[in-house]
């Protein structure tokens, strides 16, 4: 097992022997859905994989006509699970939001983001009945274009109530059919799907641990294989072409209507859907393909904002790159990222008595960005130049060597391409290194060095420059 999901299972196991299984199932971590699925496999040495996922589709009441269509009927004969198993893996399995604005049917994977599994499953489900590698029916429909109907709304993400032992899961803002733990188990779904359409893994819980649970290594994910979670927007970019999907969201509508027993829409209409659907395709293409993940606020543990804050007139015209000097080294996880980010905001707030952590975005060596005082509210980054430009900061200190690859490819292609797209950058923003407009050596020699050569660097214009220290 990789050590990435070792200690939930260590867990796990210990309530196994102590007989307060349940309890421990409790906990809605992506690694305690796989040990529950571990646990059915063990209950029925001979089932294969995909016997295993209709049975979990069956406990998630995922059996409509729309997924008979195209996967046939759940829950084939098995042994017997105890209530305590079937309790869980019903209530991990089954989507819904609540009225309280609360999403069920989600998880919280190793890496800071949370997955809905019912269309990972879906997907998965689908590639081990695909009959020749890379022609999945149904793929795109069960995971990702059912739901991808032209509606204006899309999100929102979410924050658990514990970190360390998530139950209850409530988003950030309005529900859509579409949310971010949906289109994050969407993506891996048909990531996943396609994958066992040509390679077919032993066991699905197998298949699990090696995508969501491999650590990295010193050089992040530019070391990393293809097929890990942090990889799933890039790797879900390759994989279908934004035109695909809207003719699959078009044909999943269809369907629908047939399965109920409509007529077929006139040519009108269908216009009128197809114009829909590609607005709302580019919306979806802007925030998810275009954008990089971004982890908020409260999924790090920020303390709030002292005070109140100023708002940012947007478009802004720059870009100012840092280094975090101090936390030193990369951060290669969500826990240890989430603590440096913890770390620096108090550094901020207590010693230096800002009123939050200074940054607008800082990068990780994990995959991720971490939202610092975001898209909308003034930082604390470059003196004399908060009002105009977001502070994007590298965790590490890079006066001798660069960040991984993947970390900054996440800022000068996606961040910046994300910033303008969403009107919040002038398309014609300039970047440039901390050190251009303030006395310090930040962002460290190597990444200045780096940074130059990037699209959109420019000189400052000749004035006078602002004396700061060194990874302010």
């Amino acid at each position: 097992m990789h050590k990435g999901c070792r200690r939930h299972a260590l867990v796990l196991f210990v309530a196994l022997l102590s007989s307060t299984y349940a309890e421990a199932m409790a906990s809605m971590h992506m690694e305690d859905f796989i040990e529950a699925v571990r646990r059915v496999e063990d209950g029925d040495p001979r089932s294969d994989p995909l016997s295993v996922l209709r049975r979990l589709r069956g406990a998630g009441g995922l059996d409509d006509a729309f997924v008979r269509h195209f996967l046939g009927n759940a829950k084939p004969a098995g042994a017997e699970w105890d209530a305590s198993l079937s309790d869980y893996l019903s209530k991990a399995v089954r989507h819904m939001v609540t009225e309280n604005a609360t999403e069920e049917g989600v998880v919280l994977t190793p890496d800071g983001t949370t997955v809905a599994l019912a269309p990972l499953l879906l997907g998965i489900e689908a590639g081990f009945l695909a009959n020749m590698a890379g022609r999945v029916r149904g793929l795109y429909q069960l995971t990702l274009a059912k739901d991808l109907d032209g509606s204006p709304l899309l999100g929102p993400d979410g924050c658990w109530d514990s970190v360390a032992s998530p139950q209850v899961f409530t988003l950030l803002g309005d529900p859509s059919a579409l949310t971010t733990a949906r289109v994050n188990g969407g993506m891996d779904g048909a990531v996943l799907g396609m994958e066992v359409s040509a390679r077919r893994p032993a066991t699905l819980s197998g298949l699990l641990t090696e995508y969501y649970c491999r650590r990295l290594h010193s050089r992040g994910l530019d070391a990393a294989p293809r097929l890990v979670a942090p990889r799933r927007r890039e790797n879900f970019r390759g994989l279908v072409a934004p035109p695909v999907l809207v003719r699959q969201v078009l044909k999943a509508v269809q369907l629908r209507r047939s399965l109920a027993g409509r007529p077929k829409m006139e040519v009108r209409e269908k216009n009128q859907l197809s114009a829909l659907v590609r607005k709302g395709m580019k919306e979806f293409i802007q925030k998810y393909i275009d954008c990089p993940p971004i982890i908020p606020r409260c999924m790090w543990g920020a303390e709030p904002y002292r005070g109140a804050p100023t708002n940012l007139s947007l478009p802004l015209s720059f870009m100012y790159i840092h280094h975090t000097y101090s936390p030193g080294k990369p951060c290669l996880t969500f826990q240890q990222c989430a603590a440096d980010m913890r770390s620096m905001q108090r550094f901020h707030q207590e010693d230096r008595g800002w009123d939050d952590i200074g940054y607008s975005f800082v990068a990780g060596s994990d995959g991720y960005i971490y939202e610092g005082r975001g898209w909308l509210w003034q930082g604390a980054h470059t003196l004399g130049h908060n009002s105009v430009g977001y502070g994007v900061s590298f965790i590490g200190d890079y006066a001798t060597r660069l960040p991984s690859q993947h970390s900054m490819g996440l800022v000068r292609d996606q961040l910046a391409a994300c910033a303008v797209g969403g009107g919040r950058l002038v398309p014609d923003f300039v970047l440039q290194g901390h050190r251009q407009v303030v006395a310090t050596s930040c962002p460290g020699q190597a990444l200045y060095d780096e940074i130059t050569g990037w699209e959109h660097f420019g000189e400052v214009k000749k004035g006078k420059r602002s004396a700061r220290q060194d990874g302010d």
